[in-house]
Parts: C-alpha cells; structure tokens; sequence
C-alpha cells in the first residue's frame, strides 16, 4: 500500500495553511472566546470556499465526499492554526444527515457544505454536551434511533478552552427523522467526530512544538540557548516521536473510512461492538491526544513562566490540547474500544 500523501493533497494542506495564516487566528479566537462570532464565521466562510465542508457531504447534496484522507488533511491545519467553532461536529453532521437522508438531508445538507449552516450535535455514548451550540444554525441530537432538531442550545457550562463552550441543548424538539437507519447514520456521525478531533489534536499538537522549538533557540541561559541542553533536546524528541507515531494512525483511520463507505452494508454493526473503521479511529484518536496533550505539557514547561500568561497567544493552544484529547472518546474509552475491536 501506498501510504502517502498525493501531490493534489498536499497543496491542498499548503493551500489551508497559507489561508488561515493571512487570518491570524489568534484575533479571531480572542473574539470568539469574547461572543463576538462574527470573524469566526467570516473565517468559516472562506473555509467553505476551499471546500472543507464539503468533504463530508455527498455530491448529491452538494458536496464533494465522503473524502476521509481529505478531511484528515484539512482539520491538521485547522488544528494547527486553532480555528473555532464546532468543525469536528459540522462534518460529523454532515455524515449523519447523509446516512438520515430524506427532507433533513435535503434542508441542511447544501448548507453545511457550504459553508452557510454551523452545525453542532450530541450522540448517546460521547456525553450530552454540543459544542460551540450558541454559534450554530442547528444542534441534533440522536436518541435511540430517533433524530431530533434541539429547540435550543440550552445552557451553557465553561470548558478548559476558552473559545470553546459546552452546552446541553434544550429537551423536546419534533423528531426530523426515525428508524434504524438512524443508529447506523449516529453510528458513522461519531467515527467522523473522533476521527476529525484527532487531527485536530495532531495538529494542534504540531504547532505547540514548532512554537516551542523556536522559543528555546532565542531562551538563553547561562549564556546560551536553552534549546542546547540535553534535557532539553530530549523532551523535545519525545514529544516529535509521539505526534509521528500519531500521523500514520490518524491516515490509516482515515483509510479505514474511505473503505468503510464503499463496503456494501457498512456500519450495520451492533452496538454491542465498533464495526468497520471503529477500532481504527479509536487507536487514531487516543495517540493522537495523548500526543497532542504531551506536546502541551513540554510547551507549558519549556516556556516557562511565561507560558501562563493571557497575552502570550500560545496560551490558547495550551489549553485546547486536554479537550481536544478527551472530547469524542476518552483516551481510556478508546482504549477499550480498541480492545473490542
């Protein structure tokens, strides 16, 4: 197997990078975490224009997918950049509207891919809160095998990350869909959130480390870089061995899926047990946490006291790592899960 990356994929990532760098993200995440959306999804926008949503909508709603490998690159550089808003839960969305199908479909599906609708859910088995549900046009929830549209985003609990908010969205709300299809479509809607949180995580995870490799070459001490200490160079390697340990994983995953969507009858599995591509995104996303997470430890501690402050804009990927890792999976859930499978 050819476990690389394609030229067109590979742009596309240089392509995400160059877009979100010219949006200097830390202004759009301190208005974001202050209730101003509005960069947000001005940013959100021009993501949808580069076709990120879309990769999760099928083409007859408008999209261009489900291109998992496509995704992964995708949301590593929304990772790396610390984009807001609920990008895991819009494209899971999208995953879980497709397999619904019928008059929900057809209403939000256009819109998420693109761009128009923000999108937030909660699925039984990955806890009750929807992220970010202010933000969003929509908030589902899937109860059994029921598909419900929340009447609100109920209220609001404060999360590690600033600029990331949970909510646990308002009881009732008409079904919009039923039937066993449902459990299949919640079923595949959770992977795709695991799986896009993971390379969430990786991502942020990278730009930790590269911030944290260029701070110990300025540092001195003792009259030179703090970066030409031992102790030092090895923290470092450990935490660049986790995050290359994670990658193969998250793309595997991600092969996993595109494979899962073109197998006939794919994700009829019993709840009892993860089919298809389940124990794959599980392994994909607790490496890729925990690395994500350890990056933020070695960032935290090589920076220093420094690396608390408000005014240092590392901060906002420091404390996004943690939920990034425990958001869709715990990493001891997913243990188990890899283990089931």
């Amino acid at each position: 197997m050819r476990f690389l990356l394609t030229d067109e994929q590979r742009e596309f990532g240089r392509s995400l990078d160059a877009l979100l760098t010219a949006a200097d993200t830390p202004v759009v995440l301190r208005a974001w975490a202050a209730g101003d959306q509005g960069p947000g999804r001005a940013l959100w926008g021009r993501l949808a224009d580069a076709g990120v949503f879309a990769l999760a909508v099928p083409e007859a709603y408008g999209g261009v997918g489900p291109l998992p490998v496509e995704a992964a690159v995708a949301c590593v550089e929304l990772g790396r950049h610390a984009v807001p808003g609920p990008v895991a839960e819009t494209l899971a969305a999208g995953v879980l509207l497709a397999g619904a199908g019928g008059p929900v479909a057809e209403e939000w599906l256009p819109g998420i891919a693109s761009g128009a609708a923000v999108v937030s859910l909660t699925l039984e088995g990955y806890g009750p809160y929807a992220p970010d549900a202010d933000a969003a046009d929509a908030v589902f929830t899937v109860t059994g095998d029921e598909l419900r549209l929340a009447p609100g985003p109920g209220e609001p609990s404060s999360s590690a990350d600033p600029a990331r908010w949970l909510f646990r969205p308002e009881p009732g709300g008409a079904p919009v869909a039923k039937g066993p299809a449902i459990r299949a479509a919640a079923r595949a809607a959770g992977d795709t959130a695991a799986f896009a949180t993971a390379a969430l995580a990786l991502g942020c995870g990278e730009e930790l480390l590269r911030a944290t490799v260029a701070y110990v070459k300025q540092r001195t001490q003792f009259g030179v870089p703090v970066g030409s200490f031992q102790a030092v160079k090895h923290r470092l390697a450990d935490t660049l061995l986790g995050l290359e340990f994670a990658r193969p994983l998250l793309y595997g995953a991600a092969v996993e899926l595109a494979s899962e969507v073109s197998r006939p009858g794919a994700g009829t599995g019993s709840a009892a047990g993860p089919p298809g591509a389940g124990a794959a995104v599980a392994a994909a996303k607790v490496t890729a946490g925990e690395a994500g997470y350890a990056a933020a430890r070695t960032a935290l501690q090589l920076h220093g006291a420094i690396g608390y402050t408000e005014e240092l804009d590392l901060a906002w990927w420091l404390r996004r790592a943690r939920p990034l890792r425990d958001a869709w999976g715990t990493p001891s859930a997913c243990r188990a899960r890899v283990l089931a499978g």
